[in-house]
């Protein structure tokens, strides 16, 4: 079930007409309910998997738990933690990754003039898998550490999983904080349903008017044979426009409905495209992600203490296999070496300088803002092609192709009255340092703006169902 989807609308009002007259236990089993007919909308099969890891990791909490079993050695936690680890990653794995490993091994001995004939299988993989699988891995690791207490209750601990707003695409929510939320009754306000109304709202407006115009470009031309230079740098920069907007805007109807509920989730991003360096950017985009990479592998394999070089490798792996984690493609792993790299040459060349000026330093960053952009646009080539057999053509026609055709004059005129609203928008953000500006507004400024974003889903809203490009991570 997708949230711009009638069924959406229907499962979510008849939780609403329920949700504030019932008691907090009441209001948990509701939510595990609507949480698994909303995951299981897609195919019935993947609840089964949802279900089994769920469980698996509710047991291997009490495990880990040095409170629960105090005679256990850490040596023998430690075991119970790799374990735990294995189980989680050996059925992401499986799902996502045995036909890319079988397919690539097959092609490598073919071009060694070896003889590997090995089976694919048709397996479906399950929508969101690799979010709730890092958010319940995320439980065991923080018990194993001491920083959590494994929870008791076993229907709580199923729904903090399968909690629906975010459950398929996050932001990865970390047991420590939203478990507890799970556990212990919430406070609903008004307040909070509205401002929460307003965020969902503004993040539907970004996937259903500006994404899915942004995507009509962007297929065009990567669905083309030979398109022109000028056509697929044009799609290049509609698709950082598409991407950030799905993505961003799923986000935005995750936090918002939740916090109408009575949850806070964790920012998932602050204004990615203002980044100045690598560094920043992975502070702004997709937070919940890279800061999981960051805590729970770069640091595991030592982060910055083991020396310069070290260092280095650790950022690349953990790069590599962030891109891998989205995937199982050749260009996903090229976009993760890629990111590797910027984050490779820019603390290499960070020196001490001199304070500048304030205008030197406004110059300065409004420069590395312009140019970073341009850099991540790059990395969003890497992403969107469909496999490296199509990176080559279409980088060898914005190498080669260097005519006007396939970029039409509308195709522009579209993408620029795409992002001039949001962009205007985000330089208020930004100006103000508020990412939810409009709560303030005065009425006569938000009515203008909410009709304006409601007539342009009705009007502007494309009539193909586009999913949430994160749905296939």
């Amino acid at each position: 079930m997708s949230f711009v989807s009638y069924e959406f609308f229907v499962l979510f009002g008849a939780l609403l007409a329920l949700y504030f007259i019932i008691s907090h236990r009441l209001q948990n089993r509701l939510l595990l309910l609507a949480s698994y007919i909303f995951y299981g909308w897609w195919d019935w099969r993947f609840l089964i998997l949802l279900f089994a890891s769920s469980s698996m990791d509710y047991l291997w909490g009490f495990a880990l738990d040095k409170e629960h079993y105090p005679s256990l050695s850490r040596q023998r936690r430690k075991t119970a933690l790799i374990l735990s680890v294995i189980c989680n990653l050996g059925i992401l794995g499986f799902f996502k990754y045995f036909n890319f490993f079988v397919e690539s091994f097959v092609e490598l001995s073919q071009k060694l003039h070896l003889h590997a004939d090995l089976p694919l299988l048709k397996i479906v993989l399950p929508i969101g898998i690799s979010f709730y699988t890092f958010q319940s891995m995320s439980y065991t690791i923080d018990i194993y550490r001491g920083e959590l207490r494994s929870t008791k209750n076993y229907l709580d601990f199923l729904t903090f999983v399968s909690f629906f707003p975010h459950l398929v695409a996050g932001p990865i929510q970390r047991a420590a904080n939203l478990l507890p939320q799970v556990i212990k009754p919430r406070n609903l306000t008004l307040e909070n349903f509205y401002s929460g109304t307003q965020l969902a709202f503004y993040g539907f407006f970004l996937k259903m008017v500006i994404a899915d115009n942004a995507a009509t470009v962007v297929n065009a031309t990567f669905h083309q044979s030979n398109p022109s230079s000028p056509a697929v740098i044009l799609a290049i920069y509609a698709f950082a426009i598409q991407i950030y907007c799905d993505f961003c805007g799923y986000t935005n109807i995750a936090i918002g409905i939740s916090r109408m509920i009575g949850f806070n989730l964790t920012l998932n991003f602050n204004l990615p495209y203002f980044a100045t360096n690598p560094s920043d950017f992975w502070r702004r985009w997709h937070i919940s992600l890279s800061s999981w990479l960051r805590d729970y592998l770069y640091i595991s394999l030592g982060g910055n203490r083991k020396g310069e070089y070290r260092t280095y490798l650790n950022l690349f792996i953990t790069m590599l296999l962030g891109g891998l984690s989205h995937w199982a493609a050749w260009h996903f792993v090229l976009w993760g070496f890629f990111h590797g790299l910027l984050l490779f040459i820019y603390r290499l060349l960070q020196t001490d300088t001199a304070a500048p000026s304030p205008g030197q330093r406004r110059m300065r960053f409004w420069l590395s803002v312009i140019f970073y952009f341009q850099l991540t646009c790059i990395g969003w080539f890497l992403f969107r092609v469909e496999n490296m057999a199509q990176l080559v053509t279409l980088w060898h026609a914005v190498t080669t192709n260097l005519s006007f055709a396939g970029c039409s004059a509308p195709d522009l005129l579209k993408i620029l009255l795409l992002w001039v609203p949001v962009l205007s928008l985000e330089l208020w953000q930004f100006s103000k340092n508020d990412l939810e500006p409009w709560v303030k507004w005065p009425v006569f400024l938000r009515v203008p703006f909410y009709l304006a974003m409601f007539y342009a889903i009705v009007l502007f809203g494309t009539p193909e169902k586009n999913e949430f490009i994160y749905f296939q991570f």
